[in-house]
Order: structure tokens, then C-alpha cells, then sequence
């Protein structure tokens, strides 16, 4: 659906639909997610290390671009933006994101997640950060499937 399509919907219609409170939801969960991440970076590429996943040389990079893609991607879907490869960008983190705490489980590692927080005070619940973001992954995948398969929700702003 193109920009001028939405603009025929009517806002009382747009704002009913679950699909534009999900991709709102999704972008302020990604934009709250890369705020305390931007503001300390070293703590972040502990938390990145303590995964286990990256090789070294990674985690710089990793650490200094993450939060900001988040941000950047946070901004879209609120914006309503460049909405699919927002969408897109979005699933492909969280998929990660989530496959990441699922192999250090499967691994019988507790690492503190990094999502919202880089504080890492306290035994991780991994347990939670899985309920937690699985349940992300499905809200981003039914945005995926809205996005892409029902061409046509009241998706945009």
C-alpha cells in the first residue's frame, strides 16, 4: 500500500488497527532498547563478550553500530517510514537476538540479556529474557506477515 493509498484511510480506522499499535509498540521497544546502550558503550561490549558468540574482533563494531541501528530502526516504525525493510531489520534482530539467548541456554550460560539495560547487577533470568523476547519475536513476525503477506493493514501513520 503506498503512502498516497494510506492517506485515504481514515485515521479513526488506522488507529484501530492492531497492526499499527504493534509496529508502534516495536519501535519504541527498539528505541528505549538502544538508549542506555548509546550511552555506555563499554558496558555493552562486556555484555556482547560475555555471549560468547562473536569473535573479538567483532565487538567494537558490534557495539558502536547495534544501538544505533536499533534507534534508527525504532525511529521507522514509529514514523511509519521506510516501512519494510524496517520491518525486515526488525525481525532479522530479533530472530538474533533471540537465537543468541536460546544458544546460551542450550549452552548453560547466564549472561544478562543487554536489551533494555547494560546494568548487570543480580543472577540473569533467562527464563524471563526468553518468555520476553519470544514474545517479541511473535509481535515482530505478525508485523513481518502484515508487512509483507496482507499487503494491504493499516500499517502507516
Amino acid at each position: 500500500m503506498s503512502c498516497s493509498e494510506t492517506a485515504r484511510i481514515p485515521i479513526s480506522r488506522r488507529l484501530k488497527s492492531p497492526f499499527f499499535w504493534i509496529r508502534l509498540l516495536l519501535g519504541a521497544l527498539f528505541i528505549t532498547a538502544s538508549v542506555d546502550k548509546i550511552i555506555h558503550p563499554e558496558a555493552l561490549a562486556r555484555i556482547i563478550v560475555n555471549y560468547q558468540i562473536l569473535p573479538h574482533v567483532l565487538v567494537n563494531v558490534t557495539t558502536l553500530t547495534l544501538p544505533w541501528l536499533e534507534l534508527i530502526v525504532g525511529l521507522l516504525l514509529v514514523t511509519g517510514l521506510w516501512l519494510p525493510g524496517a520491518v525486515l531489520i526488525s525481525n532479522l534482530l530479533l530472530f538474533t537476538f533471540y537465537t543468541a539467548l536460546l544458544y546460551n541456554t542450550a549452552r548453560g550460560l547466564n549472561v544478562h540479556c543487554g536489551c533494555f539495560s547494560t546494568q548487570v547487577e543480580g543472577a540473569p533470568n533467562m527464563a524471563w529474557y526468553l518468555v520476553r523476547d519470544g514474545f517479541f519475536l511473535i509481535l515482530g513476525g505478525t508485523l513481518f506477515a502484515a508487512t509483507f503477506i496482507r499487503r494491504g493493514s493499516d500499517l502507516s501513520p
